[in-house]
């Protein structure tokens, strides 16, 4: 990456973090599980172009995983311009209350000052909760920094629960059906640069409401595409 720079010296940057909450249940077996890790290391490089290109953000990625419990997939908050993905594996039951408890544990430690932008959360997953799905979304809400999270979330399959997941966003629109493989690229893609209108001066505001985003350039189902899963 080039830097944030100005003529007149280097320009100062907010933090923005941007959490990938992978489902990687047994259901995710095969096609689902490739899809995803082939999608995300490919948007890498837009990622980076959009953090490049914006002065305000200093991009900060990692990745979080939930079967049989959930645990840190990529821990440490690493610089996008320097951030690779490591592919995921699939197997056992779909823990996705304890994943909202992990990060709303992450968000607790941030600073509620004014050198970070609201974080991003996307979570993606193909079927329902097999815990306390409430308890670790009341935790991640409670938290200022989760109330105030750009949340997104990708169902994948049919047998998504789209009811939990628009509770996880609070708003239908960023609940979005990736109903086959192309369109599970173009939705991870992008989630993966909405990094471009959370650091806009909106996103500063000091006040206890989500970022916004840009839904107007949201990928759409065609008439022809086949829904496979």
């Amino acid at each position: 990456m080039s830097g944030k720079h100005l003529p007149g010296g280097e320009m100062s940057s907010r933090i923005l973090d941007f959490i990938w909450i992978a489902d990687c249940s047994g259901s995710m077996e095969g096609e689902k599980i490739q899809t995803l890790n082939y999608a995300i290391r490919q948007t890498i490089p837009d990622m980076q172009k959009e953090a490049d290109a914006n002065p305000n953000a200093n991009v900060m990625v990692r990745a979080l995983k939930f079967s049989d419990g959930a645990q840190w997939h990529i821990p440490t908050a690493t610089p996008v311009d320097t951030f690779s993905w490591v592919d995921l594996q699939a197997g056992g039951v779909t823990s996705m209350g304890m994943a909202l408890e992990m990060v709303a544990t992450e968000l607790r430690s941030f600073p509620t000052d004014t050198k970070r932008l609201p974080p991003v959360l996307v979570l993606l997953t193909d079927g329902q909760p097999t815990d306390d799905f409430k308890k670790g979304l009341d935790e991640l809400l409670n938290t200022p920094w989760g109330k105030k999270a750009v949340r997104i979330a990708i169902a994948i399959g049919k047998d998504a629960d789209i009811a939990v997941l628009e509770l996880f966003t609070g708003n239908r629109e960023l609940v979005l059906e990736a109903k086959n493989p192309q369109l599970l690229i173009q939705f991870i893609k992008w989630a993966s640069t909405v990094v471009k209108t959370v650091s806009s001066p909106r996103a500063n505001a000091d006040d206890d409401s989500p970022a916004g985003v840009d839904l107007n350039t949201v990928p759409v189902l065609s008439d022809d595409d086949d829904e496979i899963w």
